[in-house]
């Protein structure tokens, strides 16, 4: 049989090499398209021209599952099938594999995932902008043990830098472009006796005072006073303090929008914990509105030094957490319109972008669904005539339908707590209208009250100079190294 087929080949051409154009599927457009990405592949060339801007985008908990999750949604809301649409930064010419554990942790928490990218360590789970040595929660030992920030750095080289998130600009994510704290939790405080560090929001404010940050933009106004509210214990009012050195403050969108673009430094705390996720958003600005204002700010005081930018798409995690797949894949979508934001504002030729995640969940995609299922949905049955789902939904073993994507753990579990503390459930029947209802929890295994992370690998997406050295499976702190490389090489 290999002979035959063998010989079939052959004699397609009398010359006897096998080129594409002459194989018998060369019209078809899957042939078609692979080989216009060969082609595409073939012209790559490596940019290795010193970066003058880095922008590195954390989509916090859009692993390789939330992510195609998110892929299908947003194609699907343009009326595809979903998995053949192609997100902005999925278009970038660089990728990887990123490994996420902490020094202590085989599924990874956000202040030791930060640190890694922001330092270039790998960390223990839970504290922020310090090395391994340190003892979660332990003043003591901070001490020696502090390592240097991608903002720190920048500053001396004398760039702007900024940080955005839709999560606390307290929180680990963007606590780690300027925080030393042995535990991600001081964000307001510190306990008694703790005199080898100031809690994370003071620590932002003296960062900003000192220039390491320009502009920082993101929730958590609690953290800043201790008005009605508030969380400070010591009576001090953080915002006046930023005020007090010429910082523009924006609480909302009107304040937002009056916002100097002129390299005048900028604090906005748009809710007092978390911004809103993009389904429920309000008078407050976008991701993509947020990535926009910083850039033009750094942009302008930056001159021929360039820019630092952090930008986190910190309410997919919290969604996730939920189990709440609606308003992760419109957080997603918000979070991939920040990122074509700042592609388009910025030149491949000295911007190195880089697109990642902290993590991922434990998200799972079930059945043999047919094409097109809608993504937060039912799993239709795959259509053997022709491309889409035939629209019947697949059914379990006990009779009943299932969504395309659930989690292993979560709130939305099928076990429930009985009078004696024991778990029994029997899994509920679920409808198309019920599962793609916004505030839907996906059906779950493992009973929590909060989904968790999971320890499998991200990806990363890069472009700009030297964008080709994130390649292969990398350990998360290369990331820092490629960024540190790029805007340093002579």
């Amino acid at each position: 049989m290999k002979k035959t087929i063998v010989a079939s080949v052959l004699a397609l051409t009398a010359a006897g090499a096998v080129y594409a154009q002459d194989l018998p599927q060369a019209d078809n457009e899957w042939f078609v398209a692979g080989q216009a990405r060969l082609q595409a592949e073939l012209a790559k060339q490596v940019n290795t021209n010193r970066a003058l801007n880095v922008i590195l985008l954390i989509s916090d908990g859009n692993g390789v599952g939330t992510n195609y999750a998110s892929r299908l949604f947003a194609g699907q809301q343009e009326g595809g099938f979903g998995d053949e649409y192609v997100q902005p930064f999925e278009a970038f010419p660089n990728l990887a594999l990123v490994k996420t554990y902490n020094v202590n942790a085989q599924t990874p928490d956000s202040a030791g995932t930060g640190t890694a990218m922001m330092s270039g360590v790998k960390t223990k789970a839970g504290i922020i902008g310090v090395n391994e040595n340190v003892v979660r929660g332990d003043c003591s030992t901070l001490p020696g043990n502090t390592v240097a920030s991608m903002n720190e750095i920048m500053t001396e080289m004398g760039k702007e830098t900024g940080i955005v998130s839709t999560a606390r600009i307290t929180h680990a994510t963007p606590a780690s472009a300027y925080a030393k704290s042995v535990d991600r939790n001081f964000e307001a405080s510190v306990p008694e006796g703790c005199d080898t560090q100031k809690d994370i929001a003071t620590q932002l404010i003296d960062a900003m005072e000192a220039g390491i940050v320009d502009v920082a933009m993101g929730g958590g106004l609690r953290n800043f006073h201790s008005n009605e509210g508030g969380r400070r214990e010591d009576g001090v009012n953080l915002i006046e303090r930023a005020q007090s050195l010429g910082a523009h403050f924006a609480s909302d969108q009107a304040s937002f929008e009056a916002a100097p673009l002129d390299g005048t430094p900028i604090l906005g705390l748009f809710e007092n914990s978390h911004m809103m996720y993009e389904a429920d958003r309000a008078d407050e600005p976008s991701l993509a509105e947020m990535t926009a204002a910083a850039i033009s700010a750094l942009s302008a005081k930056a001159s021929d030094n360039g820019y630092f930018l952090q930008v986190e798409a910190g309410r997919v995690d919290h969604a996730n957490h939920a189990g709440n797949l609606a308003r992760v894949v419109r957080d997603q979508k918000a979070f991939a319109d920040a990122v074509a934001m700042a592609d388009e504002m910025t030149d491949d030729a000295d911007t190195l972008i880089i697109v990642t995640a902290d993590h991922e969940h434990a998200i799972s995609f079930n059945g043999y669904c047919g094409r097109g299922s809608n993504i937060l949905g039912l799993c239709m049955g795959i259509d053997g005539s022709g491309v889409g789902h035939n629209g019947e939904p697949e059914l379990a073993s006990d009779g009943k339908p299932y969504t395309v994507a659930g989690y292993l753990n979560g709130p939305g579990s099928v076990l429930i707590e009985q009078p004696d503390g024991s778990f029994f459930g029997t899994r509920p029947n679920v409808t198309e209208e019920n599962a793609t209802d916004l505030d839907y929890p996906q059906q779950a295994l493992v009973p929590k009250s909060s989904e968790t992370h999971a320890g499998e690998d991200v990806a990363v997406y890069a472009k700009g100079p030297w964008a080709h050295l994130l390649d292969g499976t990398i350990e998360q702190n290369v990331i820092f190294h490629v960024m540190h490389h790029a805007a340093t090489v002579e």
